[in-house]
């Protein structure tokens, strides 16, 4: 039996043979992201086979917006509103950080990623630091890469995207 490459996220092993959620559950570090994709019900579209590319901001990215931002997103009133948001970090398809490299090398320095929100981020480095900016222009940057899963990768970031709104 082959061996998992586990990755530590949150104090928690991410295993690549578990989905996103089943993984993302167990992050001391994404509480917030898990509580918010319940209230969005989107788990299942996140344990579908996918695969996926999640940008998951950490706890502390959401403590970033201004105060109150998460506790009326998690209404009931703004479910929609709340899958945009989250939908915003997640694209089509298994995009592990190398490819997105490659991807901003072969456009001159930036890359446009299309979201499953319909949205665009835009994907750049840094020195080796790989980052994403929205349509906002507000970056973050991916301070894991590649937490693979059995439907597609994780990369985590330090701060929340918005698409335009």
């Amino acid at each position: 039996m082959k061996k998992e490459k586990t990755v530590m996220v949150g104090g928690a092993a991410m295993y690549p043979s578990k989905n996103i959620v089943e993984n993302a559950v167990n992050s001391k570090d994404h509480t917030t992201l898990v509580a918010a994709v319940k209230a969005a019900e989107l788990v299942d579209v996140l344990q579908s086979e996918g695969p996926f590319t999640v940008f998951a901001p950490t706890n502390d990215a959401f403590a970033k917006l201004p105060e109150g931002t998460v506790e009326t997103l998690v209404k009931p009133e703004n479910k929609e509103k709340l899958q945009a948001i989250l939908k915003y970090h997640v694209v089509a398809g298994d995009f592990k950080a190398k490819d997105i490299m490659k991807m901003i090398k072969k456009m001159n320095g930036k890359a446009e990623i299309k979201t499953v929100a319909g949205g665009t981020l835009t994907a750049w480095m840094k020195g080796k630091d790989l980052y994403i900016t929205d349509e906002n222009g507000n970056a973050s940057k991916v301070t894991i890469a590649n937490v693979n899963q059995s439907n597609g990768v994780i990369h985590v970031v330090d701060t929340v995207v918005l698409p335009k709104m």
